[in-house]
């Protein structure tokens, strides 16, 4: 498997290692509603190579989860220090984003953590979404988001909207 290679890189490194007489089984980039770099052509080039997304970070860091809907809490990811998300990364503008995403989910009977997570599975190539479930409740609610109706048009609209 490799990780985080755009498109092209991955690519090469398939017909590489095809070459070698190894397939590439899996690749694992960053995916989220907040990091949508794969959406570039990389998730295509997985599809016609035949070879699994895992996404990580669907929940950006607990970005995409109802932690932050009030702004930073003391025990949280973003008010720690050497942690990815950092405390200037969570501002108004980002809260008001989750805010949106939060109203959509809840309109959806999902909470914003599975709607984050069906979103990512609903592409064809994501064949998994790594979770950093800390607690058995996280874990509980992160697996229904397996259970979610497919998003409609309209719904896929507005969730680009509301990550503007």
């Amino acid at each position: 498997g490799i990780s985080s290679y755009k498109a092209d890189g991955t690519r090469q490194a398939a017909a590489c290692l095809r070459g070698l007489g190894t397939p590439l089984l899996i690749h694992q980039p960053s995916y989220n509603l907040f990091n949508r770099w794969v959406e570039e052509g990389l998730l295509d080039v997985c599809a016609a190579e035949g070879v699994g997304v895992i996404a990580f970070c669907p929940l950006a860091q607990g970005l995409l989860t109802e932690r932050y809907l009030g702004g930073i809490p003391d025990c949280s990811r973003a008010s720690k220090p050497n942690t990815f998300l950092k405390r200037e990364a969570v501002t108004e503008p980002v809260l008001a984003k989750v805010r949106a995403l939060n109203t959509l989910a809840r309109a959806r009977g999902q909470t914003l953590a599975q709607m984050a997570l069906s979103w990512v599975l609903r592409q064809k190539a994501v064949t998994s979404a790594l979770i950093g479930a800390s607690r058995c409740e996280q874990l509980d609610e992160n697996v229904n988001a397996l259970g979610a109706a497919p998003f409609d048009e309209a719904e896929l609209r507005a969730i680009d909207a509301a990550c503007r």
